[in-house]
């Protein structure tokens, strides 16, 4: 996540090669083909055609010299050439339209796509007389693709606290991906360091003597705060062994394990409702956000979410959804459905690299 350009795509070549590697004696490419390439590249980029787009500035603590402002499809050609690679990038895809079309792939009712991993983004599918940006030929579809990049979404509506407004301060991207640094998993253990860090400080949470290891940046990442919330023992030893192994504290009160418990609890669950409020702006933009009150059949709307996060931290997906569903009232949440597309960026960007194939043949 820091260093060169060149040794961050050297790095994914080298595990393209590895990749290929694994493949048995089977596959074989046809003669004079080479094998082509959907990159799913889930940062801001202005994109400039099917295969090629400049980064526009990194996200999720990303800290690359050399890249923004260059096309990352010649990048990552550049070290595939230099791996020895005879691969061609076919479709550079956001994750969140990779998603979107993996989702609508398998499910016509798909309208849009939500990552909820690392970072956060959203894309979904907008009428094209809806955008006042749009200067180029309409599509035939009437409709087009918006990759919202919302992790960038700023307001004073935004309920930021203390700790947010710390967190961003001292981040590598100070002002930028507030609601990101609010929802995504790249910072919610984070967030919950600062809030024990305060507590040890102000109220001798774990004793006498602050634990050193609390005072390192992201020491608490957010798959070990999902572990420790996902802690039902009736004396919370798993959460009290989570505390030893990453901050050193060797022994911790029942109380202080209750409310390390609680803090989790209500830092996720602030991430989830607010990443459902981010859902249900889209349901409403598109007119989904109420049931037909003129007898005419209910209109199915799906929103595909891939991403670690909302995959692995149930509590956390489960809040996602079921706010959601307060958001709408239960006529208009029956006929909404929020659901996992596993690895949808992947079989997404794969899809879109198939259908913009050079060796595409109508016959």
């Amino acid at each position: 996540m820091v260093g060169t350009s060149t040794e961050l795509f050297d790095f994914i070549a080298a595990e393209l090669e590895r990749f290929v590697e694994t493949e048995g004696d089977d596959f074989h490419l046809p003669e004079g083909r080479h094998r082509e390439l959907g990159f799913t590249f889930s940062f801001p980029v202005h994109q400039t055609s099917i295969s090629s787009g400049t980064l526009v500035k990194w996200t999720k603590g990303f800290c690359i010299n050399g890249t923004v402002g260059e096309d990352v499809v010649a990048e990552l050609s550049s070290a595939m050439e230099r791996q020895g690679l005879d691969m061609k990038v076919t479709a550079l895809v956001n994750d969140t339209v990779g998603t979107l079309a993996g989702g609508i792939y398998a499910d016509n009712d798909v309208v849009a796509a939500v990552i909820l991993g690392t970072g956060t983004n959203a894309a979904y599918v907008e009428h094209v007389d809806a955008i006042p940006k749009w200067k180029g030929p309409l599509p035939r579809s009437g409709n087009m693709v918006i990759n919202m990049e919302w992790g960038n979404f700023k307001s004073d509506k935004l309920p930021r606290s203390d700790y947010d407004i710390a967190l961003d301060f001292e981040s590598l991207n100070p002002g930028e991906q507030m609601y990101e640094k609010m929802i995504s998993g790249m910072y919610l253990g984070e967030v919950v360091r600062r809030i024990l860090l305060r507590l040890a400080h102000d109220a001798s949470l774990f004793g006498d003597v602050v634990p050193s290891k609390l005072e390192k940046l992201f020491v608490l990442r957010t798959p070990d705060m999902s572990a420790m919330h996902h802690d039902t023992s009736h004396d919370l030893k798993h959460l009290g062994a989570k505390l030893k192994d990453i901050l050193g504290v060797a022994d911790t009160s029942l109380e202080a394990r209750y409310i390390t418990l609680h803090v989790c609890d209500k830092v996720a669950e602030r991430g989830a409702r607010l990443a459902a409020a981010g859902i249900y702006g889209i349901v409403k933009k598109l007119g989904r956000d109420r049931a037909p009150t003129d007898g005419s059949p209910k209109q199915r709307t799906v929103v595909a979410i891939d991403g670690g996060l909302y995959e692995h931290y149930k509590k956390f997906s489960s809040r996602v959804e079921a706010t959601v569903a307060e958001l709408l009232g239960e006529a208009a949440a029956s006929s909404v459905v929020v659901k996992m597309a596993n690895d949808g960026s992947g079989i997404g960007a794969a899809l879109l690299a198939a259908s913009h194939s050079q060796y595409n043949v109508v016959e």
